[in-house]
């Protein structure tokens, strides 16, 4: 079997992976619409993959090597951020993040309600605890008002999440964390290309993070991420506890392996396959953000005014120095369920952003919080429901989805 045949095999598997997270029975597949799918992104950029995936069977070294050297400058290149350390997956970004900046066991930190459950079980594999705090019904970003009135004797860090297509309000949720001294970290994983204030998400603190999970806007063939920041000191230690705590230049250093660790660290070194796609990926990055934003817009015009939907992405004004990446096309819809299911029956994936408020989440049911703590983030919870959107997707299959909902709405036959 062909090198070319598997890796398109696995570009298809991730794609159908991700719809059938969903729960979606696809009837006939020439009329399907998956939740997402990159098959049609891999045969095109199968060229540039096949060169950079031989020259990493050529070298023999398939992870923490050369490719993975390369990406980290590229990223770097691309964000602005004086120092990116690539790792093996977001979460573990996350986490090695909060380590570097100095969480110690116990420590609060502050984090939104209302986002993917590593926002909040990173904190706690870092040995920090998540003190929850609701979101701006806008933007589902952390409320900086919300935020204010959360801090504890016991909160050292804050958390936010760049959710959907926007940043959060970082010059607000800043001030706040200035105010009372806490160090501001950023779960910027699905940002890669937001900026406010001419800054790249993840580098308004002490650091972010990205994710590249396939159906990330810039998304690998399995799991991959990497830390973003200015700080050295930040960089060097997420460079060592991603690789047992060896300190020193270890990326595609061979002997490395006799280093002595100075802390305890992860094996969280990135593979270099994964690098490879991501930096064929990159060279189309910038088209793929405006093809998301036609998608957008293609939504909107035909869903706006569509009854029981009752919310579309909407941007709040912001500056010239701003830019939003649509991610998710998040609706709210009053029978969000019910819709999901019509959907499914005809072949439409989508997801449920997210399906329980973290502080509601059984993982975290020690802090003992209960439903009407955190009225925004529930509802929320409540409505929201992701629609298809990414490179591949065509303008005929909106079309196609926004006649299904439509038709629900209308009272269509289901």
């Amino acid at each position: 079997m062909s090198l070319e045949k598997d890796l398109k095999d696995l570009a298809n598997a991730s794609g159908t992976a991700a719809a059938g997270d969903a729960g979606t029975p696809v009837r006939d597949p020439d009329t399907a619409v998956p939740f997402f799918s990159q098959a049609a992104t891999f045969e095109r950029l199968w060229p540039l993959i096949e060169a950079r995936v031989h020259q990493v069977f050529d070298r023999g070294k398939f992870s923490h090597g050369r490719q993975v050297a390369e990406l980290e400058g590229a990223l770097a290149a691309y964000t602005g951020a004086d120092h990116v350390v690539a790792v093996n997956s977001g979460t573990d970004a996350l986490v090695l993040l909060l380590r570097a900046c100095g969480l110690r066991p116990g420590d609060g930190v502050l984090v939104p309600a209302y986002s993917f459950v590593a926002t909040a079980s990173s904190v706690v594999l870092a040995g920090g605890r998540p003190q929850f705090v609701d979101i701006d019904p806008v933007t589902y970003a952390m409320d900086p008002a919300a935020l204010a009135a959360a801090v504890t004797p016991a909160s050292r860090f804050v958390l936010p999440a760049h959710l959907f297509c926007r940043m959060a309000d970082m010059g607000a949720l800043a001030a706040v964390a200035a105010r009372h001294g806490l160090t501001l970290v950023e779960d910027s994983a699905e940002a890669i290309g937001m900026r406010q204030g001419g800054r790249h998400a993840g580098l308004h603190g002490a650091g972010g993070v990205l994710s590249f999970f396939p159906s990330k806007t810039l998304g690998a063939l399995g799991d991959a991420g990497a830390v973003l920041t200015d700080d050295p000191r930040v960089a060097e230690r997420v460079a060592a506890l991603r690789h047992h705590g060896r300190p020193g230049p270890t990326l595609d250093d061979f002997p490395a392996i006799a280093t002595a660790s100075t802390l305890p660290g992860l094996n969280s070194k990135a593979d270099d396959l994964q690098a490879a796609v991501l930096l064929a990926k990159l060279t189309c990055l910038d088209r793929d953000i405006a093809f998301r934003a036609v998608l957008g817009e293609a939504y909107r015009r035909r869903l706006t005014g569509v009854p029981g939907i009752t919310r579309l992405p909407r941007a709040p004004a912001r500056g010239p120095d701003d830019a939003d990446v649509l991610y998710v096309y998040l609706i709210e819809a009053e029978r969000r369920d019910a819709l999901a299911a019509h959907l499914a029956r005809r072949g439409i994936g989508t997801e449920v952003y997210y399906p329980l408020p973290l502080p509601l989440q059984p993982a975290f049911a020690r802090l003992g919080h209960r439903p009407g703590d955190f009225p925004h983030a529930e509802a929320a919870a409540g409505r929201a429901l992701a629609l298809p959107l990414y490179p591949d997707l065509t303008l005929d299959q909106v079309d196609r989805v926004c006649a299904e909902i439509r038709a629900f709405c209308a009272g269509g036959p289901s």
